[in-house]
């Protein structure tokens, strides 16, 4: 895993360009992220340096002014803010039931698997008879537990700074596609338009990649031990846990027993962001609103003893 944090590298020995010849277009240390990742999710991986900024130049780069995307409904609020900012360039959005098929008249679907902090999983199989190119946001489910290119997707997007790098520390996008000839041609739209990776975060994400099985295996059984013990505690209405991943959310009576909760926890960190070592706990409502329950708290959980997590969950609920 060597770490080139160059911008430049000579042309041959006839004066031509060789593999890498400028940072903007391609860097070893990304390339090695990349082919890892697209192994790991079988197609051809990009990275970005940003989620968002994954989601920009796939949708940039596919679609045309006037096109329509079905959104899976309950999906991370950001990707509707982005998709609303790109309005102004005539692209508009949809919000669809994903557990179903997808409207009719749209050009790209997005699906989210599981969707984030509903946690509901899409049926890709329907989405995929859609003449429309198919979209999974498979952050939380990552390739471990889902390949979504395996069920017809085109597109699988990533959040590699949750999972994928896994210990908050990299901040990172990734779209892999199932066609190589679709890829070099978002290849193309990257350099272009610079949404480019840098090396330094491309190398902490094939640190993570080593580890990403363990660590995601790991998080969903605790998570699914979590989810059981909510369930059966008389301060919690609704516990939503997809049976996959390390990201579950659950109601409390409303937002001011959720600050309570979020505020009391000791082990588990009262932050924002997922999919790292450390389990983090908070309200959404602050972020999305009337989109989500007031009382509704999102749950990443880390490496830490199942127990442990539990003590003191229970202890931040008995004091709510």
């Amino acid at each position: 895993m060597a770490l080139d944090r160059s911008t430049i590298w000579p042309y041959d020995e006839h004066g031509e360009p060789r593999e890498f010849f400028y940072a903007r277009y391609g860097s070893p240390t990304v390339a090695e992220a990349e082919a890892r990742l697209g192994a790991l999710e079988g197609g051809t991986a990009l990275l970005f340096p940003s989620g968002t900024g994954a989601v920009t130049a796939l949708v940039l780069s596919q679609l045309e002014p006037a096109d329509t995307i079905a959104l899976a409904e309950g999906a991370y609020f950001g990707t509707a803010v982005t998709l609303r900012t790109l309005a102004r360039w005539g692209l508009r959005h949809v919000e669809f039931d994903q557990t179903g098929p997808p409207p009719d008249g749209v050009a790209l679907v997005w699906l989210e698997a599981p969707s984030n902090p509903f946690l509901t999983m899409p049926d890709i199989r329907a989405a995929a008879a859609h003449p429309a190119p198919v979209v999974v946001d498979s952050t939380v489910a990552t390739p471990v537990q889902l390949r979504p290119l395996e069920h017809g997707a085109d597109f699988v997007l990533h959040s590699a700074t949750k999972y994928l790098g896994g210990h908050d520390d990299a901040l990172l996008g990734a779209v892999v596609c199932r066609d190589p000839d679709t890829a070099e041609a978002l290849r193309e739209f990257r350099g272009r338009t610079g949404i480019v990776a840098a090396p330094d975060p491309a190398w902490l994400l094939l640190r993570g990649l080593r580890t990403l099985e363990l660590r995601v295996r790991r998080q969903a059984e605790t998570a699914a031990y979590l989810a059981e013990r909510l369930r059966a505690h008389p301060k919690v209405l609704t516990v939503r846990y997809p049976g996959l991943g390390g990201l579950l959310s659950f109601d409390v009576a409303d937002g001011e027993v959720a600050r309570r909760v979020e505020t009391a926890t000791c082990l588990i960190v009262n932050a924002t962001s997922l999919g790292g070592v450390t389990s983090l706990i908070e309200s959404r409502y602050r972020w999305e609103g009337d989109r989500v329950p007031p009382g509704l708290l999102r749950l990443s959980v880390g490496l830490e003893s199942p127990d442990a997590l539990w003590a003191d969950l229970e202890s931040a609920l008995e004091h709510a």
